[in-house]
C-alpha cells in the first residue's frame, strides 16, 4: 500500500500513470491541492486566458495525438465557458477529460458560490460524467475516465473535484495504465463488403469520424488503390487522405462540389468509413435519403448507437478505424473494371473545382483571396497543420486548400466560433513538447478571431510560432449572406468595427502586418516566416478586403438580387 497522499497528489500521480504530459486550464482556487502537486510532476500545464481556448486546445490535443486532451478549470464561470469544447469534442469524437473544481460537500446543494450540478450540465454533451467524493476512489474514476473517453466512439469526460476531496487525505493503490477497446469487423462481413462491391457500377467511399491514426489512413490508402476507389472526406475530415493523391476526390460537406454531390447522389454503392452521417456530410440528408437510402449504404463506425441512428445501412459495421482498415487492406482487390476511369474522371471535377473562381476573373478586385491561398500552399510545407473555426472565411481553407495528410486539419465539426487560434496555439506547444516542430497556420475570420483572440498571449508565452491569417471584412459574413438571402437589403446585427489586428498582434508581442492588395501580400508572408524562423515568436497578417466577396461562387450582391427577383416572382 503506498504512503498517504492528499486526493491533489493522488490525482496527479494517476494522469502520470495514465502517460499524461501536457494538461491546458485556467487556474482556479477550487483545485488549489492539484495546482501544488503539479509543481513536482513532469506535466506541463499551459495557463490559458480562458477557459473556452483551454478546452479547444485539449481538443486539439485529443485529435492530434488520439490521447485524451486534459483541461483544468474552476467551478461555475470556468466550466460554463470551457462547454463549448465539450461539446466541439463531443460532436468531433475527440478524447477529452475536463477536470473542474468544485464547492466543497458541506456546502453542496445550497446553490454556494459558483455551485453547479455538473452531472446535470453536462449530461447531453459527454459520453461521461461524475464527481469524485472520495479521495481513496481518484484511482477508479480516473482510470474510467481514460477508458470512456477512448474506447467505443471517443469523446469528453467530465470529472467534478469537490475541494474538500482534494484536500482529504487517503491511503489507495494506483490503477494500471488504461487500455482502449475497440470493436472489430468479422471475417463475414468483410467477405459482405467484397461481394457488395463486386456487384457495384459506381462505388465511392466517403472517410471520416474519430479514431484515426497513421497507420489507418495508410490501410485505407491502400485499400482504395488495390479496388480503384474514389475516396471523398467527410466535414472537416479532409487530412484522413492526402489531398495531392489521385484518389482524394474532394469533401463532402458545407459548399460541397455540385459534381462531387451528384455523383454520390447517382452511386450504387456508398463506402462510408468513420462519419457519423450528419447534417453537414449528408448536405442536409439530401445526398443520402432517410431512412432508407436509395444507394447501397455500408455504414462502419466506432459507435454501436451511431449505426442505424438515421439511416438504415444494408451492411453495418461497429469498428474502430484501425481494425476496419486493416481488414479491408488485407481483403483481396475486386474487379474494378465496371468503373475503370471514375477515379481519373472525379479527380477532374475536384482540380477544376479548385481553379480561380469568376469573381476574380471578372471583376477588379485587389485583394484576390483565392491566390493567397495559393502563396500559402507554395510557400508552406506539405505537412503544415491548417487550423480554422466557423464562418465564410473557411471556405478558403476547405475548398482550396491541399491537406497533407493525417493531422493537417484542425477544425469543428460543431461549427464553433473562436476554434482555430487556440487550436493553432495548442498544436504548436504539442508539436514542440514531442520533439517534432511543425508550421501551424490559422484561418480566422474578423469575428471569429475574437472569439478566443486572446490566446495570443498564450502563443507568445509558450512561444508558439504560429502564423494567423485574419480575413477582415468587417461583418459576420455567414450570417449576414443568409440575411441576403431571406430577407435582401436588411442587414441588421452583423456589422463589425474592428480593431487595427496588425496593431494588435504587435501588443501582444507578435510581429503584425496588414494588406490590402494581392501584390501585397508575397512580401508580408515572407516577412512573417522569416519573424518566425529567427525568433520561434507567432506572426499575423490582416487581409482588408471588400465584404461583397462573401464565397468563391456568389457576392454579396448577386445573392440579393438573386433573392429580391424570387421575392417579385
Amino acid at each position: 500500500m503506498t504512503e498517504p497522499r492528499n486526493g491533489g497528489r493522488i490525482l496527479v500521480d494517476a494522469l502520470l500513470t495514465h502517460g499524461v504530459d501536457i494538461a491546458f486550464g485556467v487556474p482556479g482556487e477550487s483545485y488549489l491541492a492539484v495546482l501544488d502537486a503539479l509543481h513536482d510532476a513532469p506535466i506541463s500545464f499551459i495557463t490559458n486566458r480562458q477557459e473556452g481556448g483551454a478546452a479547444f486546445m485539449a481538443d486539439a490535443y485529443g485529435k492530434m495525438t488520439g490521447k485524451p486532451g486534459i483541461c483544468f478549470v474552476t467551478r461555475g464561470p470556468g466550466a460554463t465557458n470551457a462547454s463549448i469544447g465539450v461539446h466541439t469534442a463531443f460532436q468531433d469524437s475527440t478524447p477529452m477529460i475536463l477536470f473542474i473544481g468544485q464547492v466543497g460537500n458541506d456546502f453542496v446543494e445550497r446553490e454556494a458560490f459558483q455551485e453547479i450540478d455538473y452531472r446535470r450540465m453536462f449530461g447531453q454533451m459527454a459520453k461521461w460524467v461524475a464527481q469524485i467524493d472520495r479521495a481513496d476512489r481518484i484511482p477508479e474514476y480516473i482510470a474510467r475516465a481514460f477508458q470512456t473517453a477512448t474506447s467505443g466512439r471517443p469523446g469528453p469526460v467530465v470529472l467534478a473535484l469537490p475541494e474538500d476531496m482534494l484536500s482529504a487525505t487517503a491511503q489507495t493503490a494506483d490503477a494500471r495504465p488504461y487500455r482502449p477497446v475497440q470493436a472489430a469487423p468479422s471475417a463475414a462481413q468483410i467477405e459482405t463488403v467484397r461481394d457488395m462491391l463486386s456487384a457495384a457500377k459506381r462505388p465511392v467511399v466517403i472517410l471520416g469520424g474519430g479514431g484515426w491514426d497513421p497507420s489507418a489512413c495508410d490501410d485505407i490508402r491502400r485499400f482504395a488503390e488495390s479496388n480503384q476507389l474514389p475516396v471523398a472526406c467527410a466535414f472537416r475530415f479532409q487530412d484522413l487522405l492526402d489531398n495531392q493523391h489521385p484518389h482524394y476526390i474532394g469533401d463532402v460537406g458545407i459548399g460541397i462540389s455540385p459534381k462531387l454531390a451528384a455523383r454520390i447522389k447517382a452511386s450504387d454503392l456508398i463506402l462510408a468509413i468513420g462519419p457519423r452521417l450528419g447534417e453537414m456530410t449528408t448536405g442536409g440528408y439530401t445526398l443520402i435519403d432517410a431512412p432508407s437510402p436509395a444507394q447501397r449504404l455500408v455504414h462502419v463506425h466506432s459507435g454501436a448507437e451511431e449505426l442505424g441512428k438515421v439511416y438504415q445501412a444494408e451492411l453495418m459495421i461497429n469498428s474502430g478505424m484501425p481494425q476496419i482498415a486493416a481488414a479491408l487492406a488485407a481483403m483481396p482487390a475486386v474487379d474494378a473494371t465496371p468503373w475503370h476511369g471514375t477515379v481519373a474522371e472525379a479527380r477532374a471535377e475536384y482540380d477544376a473545382w479548385q481553379a480561380e473562381p469568376p469573381i476574380f476573373k471578372n471583376a477588379d478586385v485587389p485583394l484576390n483571396l483565392w491566390q493567397v491561398v495559393k502563396t500559402l500552399q507554395a510557400e508552406l510545407p506539405a505537412d503544415t497543420i491548417l487550423t480554422n473555426g466557423a464562418g465564410n472565411f473557411a471556405t478558403w481553407a476547405h475548398r482550396f486548400w491541399r491537406y497533407g495528410g493525417f493531422r493537417t486539419q484542425l477544425a469543428p465539426t460543431s461549427g464553433a466560433m473562436g476554434y482555430g487560434v487556440p487550436a493553432a496555439v495548442g498544436a504548436s506547444v504539442i508539436a514542440q513538447h514531442h520533439g517534432r516542430p511543425r508550421t501551424v497556420l490559422n484561418f480566422a475570420g474578423d469575428g471569429d478571431f475574437l472569439m478566443n483572440g486572446q490566446e495570443l498571449a498564450t502563443a507568445v508565452q509558450y512561444r508558439a510560432g504560429v502564423l494567423f491569417i485574419v480575413f477582415n471584412n468587417g461583418m459576420y459574413g455567414t450570417i449576414r449572406m443568409h440575411q441576403e438571402r431571406e430577407y435582401p437589403a436588411r442587414e441588421s446585427a452583423t456589422r463589425l468595427h474592428n480593431p487595427d489586428f496588425a496593431a494588435l498582434a504587435r501588443a501582444y508581442g507578435a510581429h503584425g502586418a496588414a494588406v490590402d492588395t494581392t501584390e501585397e501580400f508575397g512580401s508580408a508572408l515572407r516577412e512573417a516566416l522569416s519573424h518566425i524562423a529567427s525568433s520561434g515568436m507567432p506572426a499575423l497578417i490582416e487581409l482588408r478586403y471588400d465584404g461583397n466577396l462573401i464565397t468563391p461562387n456568389a457576392t454579396l450582391e448577386t445573392i440579393r438580387k438573386a433573392a429580391q427577383q424570387r421575392t417579385v416572382a
